[in-house]
């Protein structure tokens, strides 16, 4: 099992802990850059060695995931061990027969998500976006990656009891029906229910297993001194060394291990400049949580009370994404094209933060009753409102309609801490129009009292006004967590974090409410002033076209 990778490749000695021990089910809580889809690589790579014509699944919480977050590092992984795309395996189409590879042990009729291995072992990429993409499977093994994004009720209910049957194939290897599960660290509830699992880990299970691994290691040192001496190898030694490895495979096979880990724990390939500069950039809820690794305490927002999981939504254009062929770079480059929620024809309504450090943009359509929240965007330290805009414009360069609403307030019109000489939504404008986008300046007046602003927001997310704020998953990770994570203070929006210290140990930014002033006023100006449904928009860039 240890055997599968080349000798070379460098493992953290958490990495290696966890691969080394082999153990049946495996949770892995770890930070950013830990090295996650090392161990996904691995995992799916020993199971499809170790059990040829295997069926197993590799789930993802939805198709854009899959194929820019999970997969990529995966097949970067096996490259480095040797293991070559369109030789050793193939991604997204049916083997040709030229390269020999042994027949599934069943039909395929469909082979857009599917990877095969040379050796008829086949991986099934279920998302759970697709519907039924866990139907009639008879699985042997199942891969979690970025569990805190997957519904568990789902996966319950479709994954898990695929992972089932053909133990008259397998039933002899430790792995079979094995799972393993990565993720940093959860912010909501909803993404916390893979952290249970560490009540299933028995810790004195673990340490047999790796007190048996110990003593075959000194076993195969003593082989090595007699090869090298010319020695023969004791008969006895050899059944011994034959003992350990029963023994190994039989309490891998019942064996749960669970570990959170920081980033820390890779630091000789991240290197300290690497988790300086994310408590640098990273809003501190991010940086404790997906980087430290640390439980937050998670909890019901108290300013947006009224947001429910059922605002978030997931909306990805599959055939856009199924054309690429699994090409990753040119999935890369699709940027807004694989957005089904986006209308490409009408203009992208933006609500603005301004900030010495942090600079934020939130993009939105209204669409009926809905007021979808596209995607948001933010710049940190030297990084400012130009630079956000042109991260706007980059990744809506195939927009049809290049008009966006700029909604601002008065706090857009004084300062310049953001900016060089001028004004924020001068500013602002003149980056838009260089860009090529006609902006239409939509002024809401004075900033609106928090107590107004509370009861408005959230009775738009209760459906008790003209539009209900929809959040889009995928493109809104941070926005989420901070609108999550905003409470109240002496009854006004609590923005103590604004005031501290970014330098600080505790709070090297903000407390992330900036996110959270940009939804707002996005909010704010569709529904108390919305440009006649964007028609008027619409005809104004008609005109000029």
């Amino acid at each position: 099992m240890e055997n599968l990778f080349d000798s070379r490749q460098y493992f953290s000695h958490a990495q290696l802990r966890s691969i080394v021990l082999g153990c049946h089910d495996s949770t892995i809580v770890a930070g950013r850059g830990f090295g996650k889809a090392t161990l996904q690589a691995a995992f799916i790579l020993q199971n499809m060695q170790l059990m040829p014509g295997s069926f197993g699944g590799i789930v993802a919480a939805n198709c854009k995931r899959a194929l820019t977050n999970t997969l990529p590092p995966v097949f970067e992984m096996w490259e480095r061990w040797g293991y070559r795309r369109d030789v050793h395996f193939v991604v997204g189409h049916r083997p040709p027969k030229r390269l020999g590879f042994v027949q599934p042990r069943s039909y395929i009729g469909n082979y857009e998500n599917v990877i095969s291995f040379y050796n008829g072992s086949v991986a099934f990429i279920i998302s759970q976006d697709r519907a039924g993409t866990s139907n009639s499977f008879s699985l042997d093994w199942v891969s979690v990656d970025e569990a805190k994004f997957v519904d568990y009720a789902q996966y319950h209910n479709e994954t898990e009891p695929a992972n089932r049957g053909n133990t008259q194939l397998f039933g002899r290897c430790s792995r079979h029906h094995s799972v393993l599960i990565t993720s940093d660290m959860p912010t909501s509830t909803k993404g916390s229910w893979f952290l249970k699992n560490r009540e299933k880990m028995q810790p004195d299970l673990i340490a047999i297993i790796e007190g048996l691994l110990v003593e075959r290691w000194r076993i195969m040192e003593r082989v090595k001194t007699c090869r090298a001496s010319g020695a023969p190898f004791p008969d006895y030694l050899r059944k011994y060394l034959r003992n350990i490895n029963i023994y190994l495979e039989k309490y891998r096979a019942v064996a749960y291990y669970y570990k959170e880990y920081s980033s820390i724990e890779n630091l000789q390939i991240l290197g300290e400049s690497f988790i300086r500069r994310m408590k640098r950039d990273l809003p501190p809820l991010t940086f404790q949580t997906s980087v430290l690794c640390k439980r937050p305490g998670i909890q019901t927002s108290n300013f947006y009370n009224a947001m429910r999981e059922a605002h978030k939504y997931n909306s990805t254009r599959f055939d856009v994404l199924d054309g690429a062929d699994y090409d990753f770079k040119k999935i890369a480059s699709l940027k807004c094209l694989a957005d089904a929620d986006l209308d490409l024809d009408a203009p992208i309504c933006t609500g603005w933060d301004y900030n010495a450090n942090i600079n934020w943009l939130v993009a939105a359509q209204p669409k009926v009753r809905e007021l979808r929240i596209l995607k948001s965007f933010y710049v940190t330290f030297e990084r400012k409102l130009p630079e956000l805009v042109d991260d706007f414009c980059d990744y809506y360069q195939a927009h049809r309609n290049k008009t966006v609403i700029v909604y601002y307030d008065t706090t857009a019109l004084a300062g310049n801490y953001a900016v060089n000489s001028e004004d924020f939504i001068t500013a602002i404008e003149r980056r838009f129009q260089d860009n090529g986008w006609f902006v239409i300046k939509v002024f809401i007046g004075n900033p609106m009292k928090h107590s107004e602003k509370q009861f408005l927001i959230n009775e738009m997310f209760a459906g008790r006004q003209r539009l209900v704020p929809m959040i889009n998953e995928q493109n809104n990770e941070d926005l989420i967590i901070c609108i999550e994570q905003t409470g109240v203070y002496n009854g006004k929006k609590d923005k103590r974090g604004e005031k501290d210290d970014f330098l600080s140990e505790e709070n090297p930014i903000e407390h992330r409410t900036d996110g959270s002033d940009a939804f707002d006023q996005v909010c704010i100006g569709c529904e108390r002033f919305p440009q006649s449904d964007l028609t008027a928009a619409i005809g104004m860039v008609d005109s000029i076209g």
